[in-house]
């Protein structure tokens, strides 16, 4: 079973939840009525991490269980938890400014590059 890359999971997504609450906070905090996806520095900061988050999730889910499912659950979970904390550390820095970005970007980035590579390359050994 798969417990651990289950929670990781879980917790990525109560985490992209809370991306999605804070921009709602942030159009009443700032003024920025729907439909409208800029005005105000604060709104549009909150808008980018909750869409970079986004964008990144199709990443990180179906490397994160290729890689519990052919190399270990919780290897897994804690190279996920490493992506969840990168994201944690983007969300504070970018919240900040957006030159404050980068560390949190890093974090997560390298993350999910060795869950993907990882995953690929237990993959591949399968194969051959």
């Amino acid at each position: 079973m798969y417990h651990l890359t289950a929670l990781v999971t879980l917790l990525a997504i109560a985490f992209y939840m809370f991306t999605c609450i804070n921009v709602s906070r942030a159009r009443t905090k700032t003024g920025v009525k729907v439909p409208a996806m800029s005005g105000h520095p604060d709104f549009e900061r909150a808008f980018r991490i909750q869409a970079n988050t986004l964008e990144w999730m199709p990443v990180f889910l179906p490397a994160l269980w290729l890689f519990a499912i052919y190399i270990g659950d919780a290897i897994a979970a804690g190279i996920g938890a490493v992506w969840i904390i990168g994201r944690i550390v983007y969300f504070i820095g970018y919240s900040q400014a957006a030159a404050k970005r980068g560390p949190g970007f890093a974090i997560q980035g390298i993350a999910a590059i060795a869950l993907w590579a990882g995953a690929l390359g237990a993959v591949v050994l399968r194969l051959v």
